[in-house]
């Protein structure tokens, strides 16, 4: 595959896509899922990568060497993503083993809940090798069962159909996790992305230090996990908030699971509404955590969605009582660190606040950025003070 003149300029420094718009000429016929070799303009080799000529993303590429791609390298990519997880995740049985272009492995996704791997390919080329990475991930991992969760909407991005089930072994869908000092029931099959999120964890265990003798709300709650780590960290209430009844239900069962259901309250709300309400009762809190889920999934959303981070940071604002602090997470790509932090200052002063910057966080070790792929980085969570 040809690439118009100087694209390999974007390409080299190591971004792992090759888009439509930037392929000249594709050499013989390549199939769906084929490895091709990446030619600059004058023919030198660049790199090499799956195709799929249903996807704007034309390649993805896997190797900017002359190398094999077969199982040998499949086994070494994962033994790598594996030996960094040895080294940063420590405290927990549920993390990510594998993270897409982030362990050099495009369109591979892989967490692990104690025994039970669950694995998405979404990504033509890694798709058509689930049964090879399958048996390569519990060959090298040791856990016992993986658990395909194909149903992201992505997938028909590639030309892929939706579907979900067990690719080796079988077991309960429902596993109990530890995390640090708390523990939680991970639905994989019903949940939402794999059942859990484990790019939190560290930001959890790191605000969960602001909980003590404070009144928290949590809103976008999931299944509790900020809230309970709040609790069990000393906080005096937690009230949480989610629209699923599904996922309150088990923000219930996650909270008596932890010994902590006297302090733990959850209700089924929308949380536009259910913060304008609280406000209105005069309602106010020591902690407040925004955890919502992504507002822009396309660029042309962006607009749209800062004014809905404006409109729930200037309501969790005006709920914090003197010196609260404020957790505001967004986990879409396409709104920066810059816009998300403009958002909260312009928030802070319409509410009439003044705030500090305590910290800056992102996604868990275990999501690792690649440096060439900005889109790697997507998740921010600041943690501020009222003054």
């Amino acid at each position: 595959m040809v690439l118009h003149r100087g694209r390999e300029q974007r390409i080299l420094p190591g971004h792992l896509w090759v888009y439509e718009g930037e392929v000249a000429e594709v050499r013989g016929s390549p199939g769906p899922g084929a490895l091709v070799d990446v030619l600059t303009f004058r023919g030198a080799f660049c790199a090499r990568g799956f195709y799929n000529p249903h996807s704007k993303i034309r390649v993805r590429i896997l190797t900017y060497e002359e190398e094999p791609i077969g199982p040998d390298f499949f086994a070494r990519r994962i033994g790598q993503a594996l030996a960094l997880r040895e080294r940063v995740v420590r405290g927990t049985t549920a993390y990510r083993v594998v993270y897409a272009e982030g362990d050099l492995l495009p369109g591979l996704i892989v967490d692990r809940y104690g025994d039970l791997l669950v694995m998405q390919t979404l990504a033509l080329g890694m798709d058509t090798r689930k049964e090879l990475l399958a048996d390569l991930l519990l060959e090298q991992t040791g856990a016992r069962t993986v658990y395909l969760r194909n149903d992201p909407g992505v997938r028909s991005l590639e030309g892929l159909p939706r579907h979900q089930g067990f690719l080796r072994g079988a077991a309960q869908t429902r596993v109990e996790i530890e995390e640090g000092t708390a523990r939680f029931v991970v639905d994989v099959a019903g949940g939402q992305k794999t059942g859990w999120f484990c790019d939190q964890r560290e930001n959890r265990l790191s605000c969960a230090s602001l909980a003590r003798d404070a009144d928290v709300l949590e809103v976008f709650s999931y299944t509790g996990a900020f809230g309970i780590h709040a609790a069990l960290h000393g906080a005096r209430s937690v009230l949480g908030m989610d629209v699923s009844e599904t996922a309150i239900a088990l923000a219930r069962e996650n909270a008596r699971l932890n010994g902590v259901p006297d302090r733990c309250r959850y209700e089924v709300a929308d949380a536009f509404e259910a913060l304008r309400a609280l406000e209105g009762e005069g309602a106010r809190f020591d902690l407040v955590v925004l955890d919502p889920p992504a507002f822009a999934r396309r660029k042309e959303a962006v607009r749209r969605a800062l004014t809905g981070y404006k409109e729930i940071n200037l309501r969790a604002l005006k709920l914090l009582r003197p010196g609260g602090y404020l957790v505001s997470c967004s986990c879409s790509s396409f709104v920066d660190e810059g816009m998300l932090w403009q958002v909260i200052l312009e928030a802070a002063r319409d509410a009439g606040r003044r705030v500090r910057l305590l910290e800056l966080r992102g996604q868990a070790r275990d999501h690792p950025m690649l440096g060439a792929m900005p889109e790697t980085r997507y998740l921010k969570c600041f943690v501020v003070q009222t003054v």
